[in-house]
């Protein structure tokens, strides 16, 4: 089985993901960058970021560890979204960068990911060659060629807000937020200080929730896995409208002034509308994944927007948007990439585009998300089941066409494993909700017997 997932290694702590595999990773990446050229006449170095998980602590320093053994000096940048990584990577002129999170997973979790120059996910062959790598015998600097390792004293994470509030024109004399209220949900997660600090920077009036991370409370009940307290907060505090974070804040969703969530898919066929208007949508393109709702790619449609699907992973996005020069693309998880600010999903970054949209238009939030209607859609996540069979058993296949032909051409049936988690989606759209959790539960049965381990 394939050590990297869709969004890097990632499993339960201390057991799946330990310190000695951390350790290792980190010399492997030096080993397989080096090797390809990439340090070519300088002193390579790397920049080290993480949310703030327990874990994260142990697992940052045997990445360091890793890498400055093979002669990388390390800079740690502590608790920082995953997207402020990225951008630091190519800001900082580094040569790597590696993120420690979990994302939207439970706390127990953590992952490793890393950054290649420039602030991109590394590709899978890439990631192939540093797990081949993994544990075999390699020539270890000695003397002034070790790497060296200093902590960053807090102007990155600056450097990131000012980066984020530039993007939407703020400046001293303009703050194109003014007079919004905004409701942040952060997760108790990476965002929790730069989240709230951008906003208010570009001019809102922000109400806050789940921003005091302890490294045992990040995603519990709350952020874009979590919504139902961002909700009531929205209504209850009068806010304009409300974002969510996840953990390490590559994604967001939104909820409207009435506490209707707005998600990833919306908020793309948002931004895509504002782009197309600015006339900065290139090739009039917007990409998605296979999972996005089939109202999002109508609404493009009826826009004069085309959509291009990939896989589903962020990664995949972005290999397509960096092959053709779009702009925009992402998932309906709140995923989101605009491709002149960002090389990866980053959630403040959509939060401050999609409130100077709302702020430009003068329409509800609501209003917008109207433009992109969703057809019913049921996901359901089969637990305790082999997902390296689910595209191969002849039941589940026989299943699968069947739903396809009740469906006929007002639905759609997806079967996924998933890159990140031991189970398999189960995803179905229909003409009405009632057909779609019917079919999606009869899958789902199937799934769960045939795949049974």
């Amino acid at each position: 089985m394939r050590l990297f997932g869709t969004d890097g290694v990632r499993g339960l702590a201390n057991r799946d993901v330990t310190a000695e595999l951390a350790l290792q990773l980190g010399g492997a990446a030096a080993q397989v960058l080096g090797a390809s050229g990439e340090f070519a006449g300088h002193r390579p170095r790397a920049v080290i970021g993480r949310d703030p998980r327990v874990s994260g602590e142990f697992l940052s320093a045997a990445v360091a560890a890793g890498l400055a053994s093979s002669g990388v000096d390390v800079v740690n940048l502590g608790v920082l979204p995953t997207p402020a990584l990225a951008h630091l990577v190519g800001a900082m002129d580094m040569d790597l960068g590696v993120m420690i999170s979990a994302s939207h997973n439970p706390m127990p979790d953590n992952g490793i990911k890393f950054f290649a120059r420039g602030g991109f996910k590394l590709p899978d062959t890439v990631e192939d060659e540093i797990e081949q790598r993994l544990g075999g015998e390699w020539e270890r600097p000695v003397g002034g060629d070790v790497g060296r390792m200093r902590t960053d004293t807090g102007t990155a994470a600056q450097q990131y807000v000012e980066h984020l509030v530039a993007s939407i024109g703020t400046t001293a004399d303009f703050r194109p937020l003014e007079g919004l209220r905004i409701a942040v949900d952060a997760a108790n997660g990476a965002a929790s200080q730069v989240g709230p600090d951008g906003l208010r920077e570009a001019g809102a009036d922000v109400v806050v929730i789940n921003a005091s991370p302890d490294g045992r409370n990040i995603n519990e009940k709350a952020g874009s896995t979590h919504p139902e307290q961002l909700q009531a907060v929205v209504v209850a505090a009068e806010a304009d409208f409300g974002v969510a974070f996840d953990g390490d804040a590559d994604r967001c969703l939104a909820v409207d002034h009435g506490g209707a969530l707005v998600d990833g898919d919306q908020l793309l066929g948002i931004l895509a509308r504002a782009l197309k208007d600015e006339g900065r949508l290139p090739g009039d393109t917007l990409v998605v994944t296979v999972m996005s709702n089939l109202g999002l790619l109508l609404a493009m449609r009826d826009a004069g927007i085309t959509t291009v699907q990939t896989g589903v992973g962020d990664r995949y996005v972005l290999e397509e948007m960096r092959a053709h020069g779009y702009g925009l693309g992402g998932e309906q998880s709140g995923h989101i990439i605009l491709a002149d600010h960002a090389t990866t999903g980053d959630g403040v970054l959509t939060a401050l585009h999609l409130a100077a949209r709302v702020k430009a238009t003068g329409r509800r939030l609501s209003d917008l998300a109207g433009d992109v209607p969703r057809l019913p859609q049921t996901l359901v996540n089969v637990k305790g089941v082999d997902k390296a069979r689910a595209g191969d058993d002849d039941g589940v296949l026989a299943a699968v066409a069947a739903a396809e032909t009740q469906l006929g051409e007002t639905g759609r049936v997806l079967l996924r494993p998933s890159g990140t988690e031991p189970l398999v989606r189960v995803m179905v759209e229909a003409a009405t909700q009632t057909q779609a959790d019917g079919v999606a539960d009869t899958l789902a049965a199937v799934v769960r017997d045939r795949l049974a381990l």
